[in-house]
C-alpha cells in the first residue's frame, strides 16, 4: 500500500510523512517544487500542485491512501481525480475554524471538507485549534532582535498546539481503522495567556524577554508584514475570543494516538533556534 502526502514541504506534511515512513509504509511526498524540496525523511518526491488538478494524475497513480492539504478552489475535482485513480481514504488538515463559516477560514476549510465528504472515500478530519508555529511569524523576528513581544489582549488564553500532535493523528487516521467519519478537534494540553507564554520562551531558552501590551491596530500593523491580511485577522479574532471565551484543552491527541498532547515547553525547545537565535 502506498500512500500520499500532499503539502509535504509544509509544518504537518513534512511530519506526518517521517511517521509514515518510520512506521514502514511506502510514502510517495507531493511538492510543487521537487527539484527544489529536500526529500523529507527518505520518501520519493513527485511533482503535483493542488492548485492545477491535471498536474497530479502521475502522484496519485497507485495510491490508496492520502493526507490532503487543504485547498478550497480545486478541492472538488482534486478529489474526484484521486477517487477515480483508486484512493479510498482521505485524512484532511482542517481546522477548528470551520465552526464559524462566516470567517475566511472556516469558509476555507469547511469546503474542502464538503469535497471529501461528497466523493465516496471513507474520510477523518483533523481539526486543529491554533498552533504554537504561529507564535514564530508573530513574535519571533522582535524576540530575536530586540528580546521583547509585543501584543494585544495579554490575558487572552489559548491551548496552542505542536505540528507534530497534527501529524501523530493525521498519521494514525491514514495508519489504522476505526476513524472513518470522525472529525478531530486537536488542541495544546494547556491554556496559556500571552504572558505565561513569554515566560515560557523566556524560561526554557535562558533569554531575558518581557512582554509589551500595545494596541490591535498596531499589532495588525505589524503582523500583516510577515502573513496574508486573513490570517491575521484570524489570529486577531482567536485572541478577541479567547479573553472571555477560551477553548478548553481537548484530550483527543491521547484519545487518538495513545500518548499524550506535547506541552508548550517542549514545543519551545523544539524551536528554541528558530525563536531566539
Amino acid at each position: 500500500m502506498t500512500y500520499l502526502v500532499t503539502g509535504a514541504s509544509g509544518h504537518v506534511g513534512r511530519e506526518v510523512t517521517r511517521q509514515l515512513v518510520a512506521a514502514g509504509h511506502e510514502v510517495r511526498a507531493m511538492t510543487r517544487t521537487p527539484g527544489r524540496t529536500p526529500v523529507p525523511h527518505g520518501a520519493p518526491v513527485v511533482a503535483g500542485d493542488l492548485d492545477r488538478p491535471d498536474s497530479l494524475d502521475d502522484a496519485l497513480r497507485g495510491i490508496e491512501r492520502m493526507f490532503l492539504f487543504p485547498v478550497p478552489r480545486t478541492a472538488v475535482e482534486v478529489v474526484e481525480r484521486a477517487v477515480r485513480a483508486g484512493v479510498r481514504r482521505i485524512v484532511v488538515l482542517s481546522s477548528s475554524s470551520v465552526h464559524d463559516e462566516s470567517t475566511h477560514s472556516g469558509a476555507h476549510h469547511r469546503t474542502v471538507e464538503r469535497a471529501v465528504e461528497d466523493s465516496g472515500a471513507e474520510w477523518t478530519f483533523v481539526r486543529p485549534d491554533e498552533f504554537a508555529n504561529n507564535l514564530l511569524w508573530k513574535w519571533g523576528h522582535s524576540i530575536r532582535t530586540e528580546r521583547v513581544v509585543r501584543a494585544p489582549y495579554p490575558e487572552a488564553r489559548r491551548a496552542l498546539i505542536h505540528e507534530n500532535d497534527v501529524a501523530a493523528v493525521a498519521a494514525t487516521a491514514l495508519m489504522t481503522d476505526g476513524h472513518a467519519g470522525a472529525c478531530y478537534e486537536l488542541t495544546g494540553p494547556e491554556l496559556l495567556d500571552q504572558p505565561e507564554q513569554v515566560a515560557r520562551i523566556a524560561a526554557v531558552t535562558g533569554t531575558d524577554i518581557r512582554f509589551e501590551e500595545v494596541t490591535p491596530r498596531t499589532a495588525r500593523e505589524e503582523m500583516v508584514r510577515f502573513m496574508p491580511e486573513p490570517v491575521v485577522d484570524m489570529v486577531l479574532d482567536y485572541l478577541v475570543e479567547s479573553v472571555t471565551n477560551p477553548p478548553a484543552p481537548q484530550p483527543t491527541v491521547e484519545k487518538v494516538t495513545g500518548r499524550p498532547a506535547t506541552p508548550f515547553d517542549q514545543w519551545v525547545r523544539d524551536h528554541a533556534a528558530q525563536l531566539t537565535v
